[in-house]
């Protein structure tokens, strides 16, 4: 009687241990969080430009109509009556992001903003602190890792949806792993907020087999271009293939092949069917454990996208929280965590870091090294029916 009391009190003990140090972690990420929000408030001159195009995009969906979001002309003329010495830029961006800009409309456009990036940092973090499979030191270290790279703090300072994309990601791929593929298709749908840095994840999750959650994405998707096209009409959806059609943002292409390799013409194009080939074919060889796909395929989406600005490296940081996760093994581990370290702001702000167009070479590294885990017959990533000799 007197053992059982005893470890029922060392057990009560253990708990309250882990969830003060709970308390600590979430009360050191809203610290951070508060910190980022009066940074994007009061400091820099650019901070919410991202955030001040979305919400001059509702402003002019609810006030001239939702067709007129890509009338680039009347969303210009609204950002400079919006907050006239912010720089003005062209809403590309799919109408869902508009949408979720929406209800902020009625707030003063600071607190709008600063409601938002908390939101943004909130999501991430939360994502980040939720979706471990780990325990202990290592957990943690993860998600203040993938949370401390310059471009996390450089999303919420612009107010770029990015960090949703990637929150939603990490919270699918936990979903993936416990096997609950309708939820984590729903939440994947966080994908269309912006394409082009995760599009390869529902192909890739259709060759490991999860035709369920393909489906519920499918059913979300589906969902979202009905609504666009009664919104924003064929003749607003027409505008804004227009516009992605035509010539590529400034500067947005030292994150892509040709930023990175100079890879142009027939040479890029071989490249990034290579790529979606090596993708392709290493999440059929996952298809026993499928949420392994989930970082291959974004690190394939964003290697193959024929733009991205910096704060989409928020994909990489996710990207590499999976590996993390799926991989505990000191030579997978330790090449992660001196990324994050290079990555870190205060080394950026130093001009330490890599420059932009070097971490594309580091997104094919991390690339290379799963799709050779994946087909290296003594890896535990290896399909499990091929088996050592008794």
């Amino acid at each position: 009687m007197r053992s059982d009391l005893a470890q029922a009190a060392v057990r009560d003990l253990e708990l309250r241990a882990a969830a003060n140090r709970h308390r600590l972690m979430l009360l050191a990420l809203a610290t951070v969080a508060i910190a980022l929000v009066v940074d994007v408030v009061h400091i820099d001159w650019r901070a919410g430009v991202d955030f001040h195009t979305y919400f001059a995009a509702a402003e002019v969906g609810l006030n001239h109509g939702w067709s007129h979001i890509y009338d680039q002309e009347v969303v210009g003329l609204e950002q400079k009556e919006l907050v006239p010495t912010q720089w003005a830029q062209p809403f590309l961006s799919p109408p869902p992001v508009a949408w979720l800009t929406a209800p902020f409309l009625p707030l003063p456009y600071k607190v709008a903003l600063a409601v938002w990036a908390f939101i943004l940092f909130s999501a991430l973090a939360l994502a980040f602190a939720w979706a471990g499979v780990g325990r202990g030191l290592g957990r943690w270290i993860a998600v203040f890792g993938a949370l401390s790279t310059w471009w996390v703090m450089l999303a919420v300072d612009v107010g770029q949806i990015v960090p949703v994309v990637a929150a939603g990601s990490v919270v699918g791929w936990r979903l993936l792993r416990d096997k609950r593929d309708v939820a984590a298709g729903l939440v994947l749908a966080t994908i269309l907020l912006k394409p082009n840095t995760a599009i390869l994840v529902p192909l890739a999750l259709l060759l490991a087999g999860r035709r369920r959650a393909v489906a519920a994405w499918l059913g979300a998707a589906a969902l979202v271009l009905i609504a666009a096209e009664l919104t924003v009409s064929p003749s607003g959806i027409a505008s804004y293939t227009a516009e992605l059609l035509g010539p590529l943002p400034t500067g947005a292409d030292s994150l892509t092949l040709h930023g990175a390799l100079g890879a142009t013409g027939t040479f890029a194009l071989l490249l990034r069917v290579l790529i979606i080939g090596a993708v392709l074919a290493t999440s059929y060889r996952f298809r026993r454990s499928p949420a392994a796909t989930v970082p291959i395929a974004i690190l394939g989406s964003m290697l193959i996208a024929p733009y991205l600005h910096a704060a989409d490296l928020c994909l990489l940081s996710a990207a590499g929280w999976m590996v993390w996760q799926e991989r505990p093994s000191l030579p997978w581990r330790v090449p992660i965590a001196a990324a994050w370290v290079l990555a870190c702001p205060f080394l950026y702000l130093a001009n330490l870091s890599l420059p932009l167009y070097r971490w594309p070479l580091l997104e094919l590294a991390l690339l290379l090294a799963l799709v050779i885990a994946a087909w290296w017959p003594l890896t535990a990533w290896a399909d499990s029916r091929r088996r050592a000799p008794a």
